[in-house]
């Protein structure tokens, strides 16, 4: 047994709940709803961290404009706050430079940060997670107590077929869903919620194609104006649940 498992379990201690935004594949725009998530939830004022966990392709730093700021070592690693809200990623050190990690190292690195950082007292801590459903995933139901994961699809095939595959894996392993969100809709290619709800999950709610969205990249408060982040706040607020969970 990893040993890091129980110091991952005391760091999180004071974290009410976390929540990994997953989906499986690469550019259906996990690290946006992550980070708008983060920026909505801080602006409800709750106490929000924020983890981007893809280590080979760490973005969430350019969504929110992360400058200037650097981890803190005090017992551990204190992951510095930007716009209210404590992050964390591996770009502090990669430096947008490549981190070509194997599979066994990214799960190395990813329990190690885990086991290192102190987050101190959270209602919300997000996790940006990685494409695919291998180790990062995998690592994340063994070793983060009471993760619930928010999926997000698109109206792809490609792409509703591997959100199933990944919803199906978190039954197997019982581990709790929020719900599913449709991202980029467009009023001609929708997903069907039947698709959603057949596999016993929430469907939560689409977010439409919000084509000003790249502009406000890097600049939190044009984010949260954006129609992106609006009807992203919708969804929260339809479903009371998330937060009052």
């Amino acid at each position: 047994m990893d040993p890091r498992g129980n110091i991952i379990k005391k760091r999180l201690e004071g974290v009410k709940r976390v929540i990994a935004v997953s989906g499986g594949k690469g550019g259906i725009g996990k690290s946006v709803v992550a980070a708008v998530l983060s920026l909505i939830l801080k602006e409800k004022g709750k106490k929000v961290g924020i983890f981007d966990v893809d280590f080979c392709g760490p973005c969430a730093h350019m969504i929110l404009g992360v400058r200037e700021a650097y981890p803190q070592e005090e017992k551990g690693i204190v992951p510095p706050e930007v716009e209210g809200i404590k992050f964390m990623s591996i770009n502090y050190y990669s430096k947008d430079n490549p981190a070509p990690f194997r599979e066994k190292d990214t799960s190395s690195a990813f329990v190690e940060m885990f086991a290192i950082t102190q987050w101190g007292s959270l209602d919300f801590l997000i996790l940006d997670m990685p494409p695919g459903t291998k180790d990062v995933i995998l690592d994340t139901i063994r070793f983060i107590p009471r993760v619930e994961f928010l999926i997000l699809t698109s109206a792809s095939q490609i792409v509703l077929k591997t959100v199933k595959k990944t919803i199906r894996l978190l039954k197997e392993e019982s581990v709790s869903c929020v719900g599913v969100i449709e991202n980029m809709s467009r009023p001609d290619f929708e997903v069907k919620e039947s698709e959603i709800t057949e596999e016993g999950v929430k469907f939560l709610g689409r977010i439409k194609f919000d084509g000003s969205l790249e502009e406000a990249l890097g600049n939190p408060s044009k984010l949260l104006k954006t129609k992106f982040a609006l009807s992203l706040n919708k969804i929260i607020i339809k479903n009371t649940d998330f937060i009052s969970r």
